[in-house]
């Protein structure tokens, strides 16, 4: 099967604040500092870290992912003092041209603008070299933090989809968010 999302290799992008990189097994540490944080997880499909192991794994599966041709998840790196504080990327739906964008972000750098700069550049990265047609977002109701960035980034709402995910022991209605290339839909 023919993957048109499979990169020769990992793509660092850089902004003006911030270096977006590889997820490495040397990050391991800083992972399960921001996923074992109850109000980073709070709104995630993972349960609030408790081992190590857990953060490991999460790295192994980011690059399978990769590797595999299914998504991208880089790592995002505070450039003035090279400090990991979270991560954002995608998991590709090949036969649409079409992605799901998902990020977080250590608690202690929310409301600072870091992720709407490292989105938009993903975003920038995937109309402009990935040849994406649309990008959607799934985000739990209560998360207005998350809904207030997507609609920042020009992300449109397209309802509610009830009961759509089950984790953390129950199934949760997420709110669609969709983002179209500029470029295909002119």
């Amino acid at each position: 099967m023919s993957n048109d999302f499979l990169l020769s290799s990992f793509p660092q992008l850089e902004t003006e604040r911030l270096l977006l990189r590889e997820t490495t097994l040397q990050d391991a540490e800083v992972i399960f500092a921001i996923f074992s944080d109850p109000s980073v997880t709070q709104f995630h499909d993972l349960d609030t870290f408790t081992s190590i192991k857990e953060a490991i794994a999460v790295i192994e599966r980011r690059a399978k992912r990769f590797e595999r041709g299914d998504g991208i998840r880089w790592v995002i790196i505070r450039k003035q003092d090279n400090v990991l504080i979270g991560s954002c990327g995608f998991t590709w739906n090949s036969q649409e041209h079409s992605a799901e964008v998902g990020y977080e972000l250590a608690s202690t750098f929310w409301r600072q603008g870091i992720m709407t700069e490292a989105v938009s550049t993903i975003l920038q990265f995937g109309f402009e070299k990935m040849g994406l047609r649309f990008v959607i977002a799934h985000v739990m109701l209560e998360n207005i933090a998350s809904k207030k960035l997507l609609e920042k980034l020009g992300f449109h709402s397209q309802g509610i989809q009830k009961q759509y995910t089950f984790f953390k022991g129950q199934y949760h209605d997420l709110e669609q968010f969709v983002l179209k290339n500029k470029k295909l839909s002119e």
